[in-house]
């Protein structure tokens, strides 16, 4: 017999409801979660060369003992890079950002309302001044640092 549940992939109903055959499926909040988990783990296999770039700097404790994260999930949005402690997120954008302003402004909005501080910067700062843009993220943490 072959399994036909081609629901996986479309959000679950209010509250989780009871399947044929005794499953439940998911609720909202967690298919959320679960689909953010998804797209973080694409997108950390499918990372820009700036991002990698940049990578290669944060990964490792490189960055004056911070340790970062690459593609991290939190609530329903993915940040390209986060320090925990102290909570620093820095995104990367390419062009395609100037066309979602609203979104990354959403975003951000989200990202401060639970207390993280937010550094964007364009591909082409990356890429043509990366020890500038590491100076910054430093004296970024060095002051969240000060402030606790």
């Amino acid at each position: 017999m072959v399994d036909q549940r081609t629901d996986t992939c479309s959000p679950p109903p209010e509250g989780g409801r009871v399947r044929e055959g005794g499953h439940k499926r998911a609720s909202p909040r967690r298919w959320a979660a679960e689909s953010a988990s998804r797209n973080a783990r694409r997108l950390r296999r499918e990372m820009t060369d700036i991002e990698r770039a940049l990578w290669a700097r944060l990964r490792g404790k490189q960055l004056d003992g911070y340790r970062f994260r690459k593609q991290v999930p939190l609530g329903r949005f993915i940040a390209d890079f986060a320090c925990m402690q102290p909570k620093l997120i820095i995104e990367v954008d390419g062009g395609h950002h100037a066309d979602s302003v609203d979104h990354d402004a959403e975003r951000t909005e989200w990202l401060r309302s639970q207390d993280f501080a937010v550094l964007r910067f364009w591909n082409n700062e990356v890429s043509e001044n990366m020890d500038g843009v590491l100076q910054v993220v430093i004296d970024k943490l060095h002051e969240l640092n000060a402030d606790v």
